[in-house]
């Protein structure tokens, strides 16, 4: 009989899975960042709430006289949208009659990778919807000055603000970019299911997404984009009894990987607390094509 707390062969399949899954899903939001141009993740601790602020500044006149009292400008920033960051849970689960008949390469390795698509993908269009209550809107008539007038209307606000605006990135529906561009695709590129192109019609970074409504356009500084998480690995889970695996250099996602032999099925479980979030709403621009402005 084997000593108790023997490592078996099964225990380390389950874990190099377990590492293989959170490595891969941290490249994926890695290259990401480095896409849209996003600084280093925020981390957060469970229950945050984050807030997005409309700010405005009403400049009284500065002719003041010899002696006299200047007056204090009008400044203000309002919170106008709320989100919990909370932990989300979820698994799937293979029966032993799909790996008997497909084999573990597809019966697990591909379902593990629709697994991971799905999760980021439901990440990223939270955040496409998000964009789409930018409260700096307008329409023009034609797709192009759409582009370009959505990047300057970001720059005159920021501007006004006094803050620095170093990247602008453009969110286009994928059939307007592909009208415009026509039979001319140079330049596009996809990494991670992110179809993008780099310094087009005065924006640093488009993006290209079906997510994006047709004839909408949306400009962002990248300065305005926050990735905020929370740590799966944080030692209050660990008090439960809950052992998630993590990896990479940001600790976005907990994996961990089991049989149930109750099921007769192998389970993955997956938990992340991650937003993509903008801290001015009036720092994102969101402009429609309209033959009638």
């Amino acid at each position: 009989m084997a000593k108790a707390n023997l490592t078996k062969v099964a225990n380390i399949d389950a874990t190099v899975r377990e590492i293989d899954f959170a490595t891969r899903f941290e490249k994926t939001w890695a290259a990401l960042r480095e896409i849209l141009g996003i600084m280093r993740p925020i981390r957060k601790t469970p229950g945050t709430k984050l807030a997005a602020y409309l700010a405005s500044c009403t400049l009284q006149d500065g002719e003041v006289g010899e002696g006299e009292e200047v007056p204090y400008s009008l400044t203000s920033v309002e919170p106008v949208a709320f989100k919990d960051l909370k932990i989300r849970k979820y698994a799937k689960a293979v029966s032993i009659e799909a790996v008997d008949k497909y084999g573990a390469a597809i019966a697990v390795q591909k379902t593990d990778d629709a697994f991971m698509n799905e999760l980021t993908g439901m990440v990223m269009d939270e955040f496409y919807d998000f964009l789409q209550t930018g409260t700096l809107t307008d329409s023009f008539s034609d797709w192009q000055m759409a582009v370009s007038m959505a990047i300057g209307m970001v720059n005159d606000k920021f501007k006004k603000l006094r803050k620095t605006v170093t990247n602008i990135v453009v969110f286009v529906n994928t059939l307007d970019a592909y009208k415009y561009l026509g039979a001319t695709t140079a330049g596009l590129a996809t990494e991670y299911g992110i179809t993008y192109v780099k310094n087009f019609l005065g924006a640093n970074t488009v993006i290209l997404s079906s997510e994006i409504p047709e004839n909408t356009v949306i400009a962002v500084p990248v300065d305005n984009i926050d990735l905020y998480y929370v740590d799966p690995s944080d030692s209050d889970y660990a008090r439960l009894g809950l052992d998630y695996t993590v990896a990479g250099e940001t600790n976005l996602i907990g994996v961990h990987a089991q049989g149930n032999y109750n099921t007769v099925v192998g389970e993955l479980f997956a938990i992340l607390g991650m937003t993509l979030w903008a801290e001015y709403l009036d720092g994102i621009a969101v402009v429609t094509v309209d033959e009638n402005p």
